[in-house]
């Protein structure tokens, strides 16, 4: 008998080993995947404006973002091809299966796409004409439109305090223009490029407002689909890429066959394109060991990391005005990503993750976009 009820204690002291060391490895993920999250959204808007500033060729933004499609969708066929074990009849199959014979679940997309494609040739002119960190506290706007989005579209109710924190979101953007316009001057002065702010503030408007609203719609064509993130990827790599051709032929079409697809590409521009390419499945990946809070402090602290590298990199004058409005929208941020208090938990996952997969991008972030669907989770349960 005494053997017989050591036994049951063991097995579970046992049982708890694995469970508190999986509790700790959880842990040290998030941690992790919070490093990501704020490395990789600090680091494209700095690149990006670090290679628009440089003193001689420019290359074609619009090739940028084309060559960052390409290579996006090779890596997802790589990765798909890795998860059929290499088997080349079961990879062109499943292929066939989800673009071809589901053409209707694959044009869906063509929207999406489009906005997408849009919103990564605006960053780089918003990118190319604000300072990064007047960029990364106006480009936040984007959680305001997916959230409205999100309430016309989806009928999706906010809490008490989700509304506040928009409109403190609004308010803080709005004290950093008014900051920025009575000292862009001296902005002009430390840079030596040509930049049009009134540009720069009306593409990461629009950036913002695409942003919103393509997010939601993808949310909402493609509730219930069984689809991985790697065919999603690659659905939407398909029409980037054609519709970014489109565009580069409309926009550059004469200057890049005069001078060349990759003209003025350096080792940074490249970085730059393997950052928007990479950055974005990457962290697709590792945002699903991350919780809202996590990803809302992510947001918070890479405006603070972009601030602070902006004053060291371009010369950056952080005042008064900024400080405040920056800390408005940083408390916002994070404040909107906390859960609602017993409602509906799902609402609140689900607009905080299309307020994500938004693009970020870049920078945004557009990394949520791709992940396998929450509500699909709480559907099956």
């Amino acid at each position: 008998m005494a053997t017989g009820g050591e036994s049951p204690g063991s097995g579970g002291g046992e049982d708890k080993l694995p469970s508190r060391r999986q509790s700790e490895a959880n842990k040290k993920l998030k941690y992790i995947s919070l490093a990501i999250l704020v490395i990789q959204n600090a680091s494209l808007i700095l690149s990006i404006r670090y290679v628009r500033t440089l003193p001689g060729d420019r290359f074609f933004t619009t090739s940028a973002v084309v060559m960052a499609e390409v290579l996006k969708v090779f890596t997802c066929l790589i990765i798909i091809m890795f998860q059929k074990k290499g088997n080349i009849r079961d990879f062109v199959a499943l292929l066939f299966d989800s673009i071809a014979v589901q053409y209707w679940d694959t044009l869906k997309l063509a929207v999406p796409s489009l906005i997408y494609t849009l919103q990564n040739n605006l960053q780089y002119v918003a990118i190319s004409n604000l300072p990064a960190a007047t960029f990364q506290v106006t480009y936040q706007l984007k959680i305001l439109t997916t959230a409205l989005f999100s309430v016309l579209m989806l009928r999706k109710s906010l809490s008490r305090v989700q509304w506040i924190s928009l409109l403190l979101l609004f308010a803080g953007v709005a004290i950093v223009q008014l900051e920025q316009d009575g000292s862009k001057q001296k902005e002009a002065i430390v840079s030596s490029a040509n930049q049009n702010y009134f540009k720069g503030l009306v593409a990461v408007v629009v950036s913002c407002l695409s942003s919103g609203f393509a997010g939601v719609y993808f949310e909402k064509i493609l509730k219930g689909s069984s689809a991985s993130v790697w065919i999603r990827n690659v659905q939407l790599g398909i029409f980037g890429t054609l519709l970014g051709l489109l565009g580069l032929l409309w926009n550059d079409g004469p200057a890049i066959a005069e001078k060349g697809f990759l003209f003025g590409y350096t080792s940074m521009v490249w970085g730059v394109i393997f950052n928007q390419a990479f950055g974005g499945l990457l962290v697709a990946v590792v945002v699903k060991y991350a919780d809202n809070i996590l990803k809302g402090f992510a947001t918070s602290f890479s405006i603070i990391v972009s601030t602070v590298m902006s004053i060291y990199l371009f010369g950056f004058h952080v005042d008064l005005l900024f400080t405040l409005g920056a800390g408005l929208v940083i408390g916002a941020v994070y404040m909107y990503s906390l859960p609602k208090p017993a409602a509906a938990p799902a609402s609140s996952s689900s607009l905080s993750s299309s307020s994500n997969r938004s693009g970020d991008n870049h920078g945004d972030s557009e990394t949520d976009a791709f992940l396998p669907k929450p509500q699909e989770k709480e559907k099956g349960n």
